[in-house]
């Protein structure tokens, strides 16, 4: 299938937020997606801080508006938390809603829907709240490896090849 671009991007991040692992936030070999756009600031203990969310594409991880098999690299870093909607965490990553297993269960769908034969799926996750068992629980594809890291050793970085 095409890019959805003509010689665009190949690779997708599917809830991209602010970019925040991203070297270079307007890489032009990415397609940035997420469901908001905003900028949102707070007085936080390293001071005054923003957060700026603005994907090129506006779209929900479990609905993305391209063919089967585009992309040959997929970014899969959904919410983790619960945060309440109007708070600093939630602003900054997104929270999950009380159906959040059937939201990670379409967003894998849809991520690997998208994914190009043997393409690469990175799929990011921290144990916050929910461990990253049960949350693999809810697709069926397999990860090949992956890592922890972060201070606590929460944050899960997985790889998938789809075959």
């Amino acid at each position: 299938m095409p890019n959805p671009i003509p010689d665009g991007p190949t690779v997708l991040d599917a809830c991209c937020g602010s970019k925040m692992f991203w070297f270079d936030k307007a890489d032009g070999r990415a397609l940035f997606v997420d469901k908001r756009r905003e900028t949102c600031a707070a007085d936080t203990r390293e001071g005054r801080r923003e957060i700026v969310v603005n994907p090129d594409v506006l779209a929900d991880f479990k609905a993305l508006p391209f063919a089967s098999a585009t992309f040959t690299l997929v970014v899969f870093d959904p919410p983790h938390t619960f945060a309440g909607p109007n708070g600093w965490t939630a602003k900054k990553y997104g929270t999950l809603k009380a159906d959040w297993r059937e939201e990670i269960r379409a967003g894998f769908a849809e991520c690997f829907r998208v994914l190009a034969p043997r393409g690469t799926l990175i799929f990011k996750w921290n144990e916050h709240r929910v461990p990253v068992a049960t949350v693999l629980a809810l697709t069926p594809e397999k990860p090949l490896f992956g890592q922890r890291c972060g201070t606590t050793a929460r944050t899960h970085w997985l790889v998938f090849l789809k075959s």
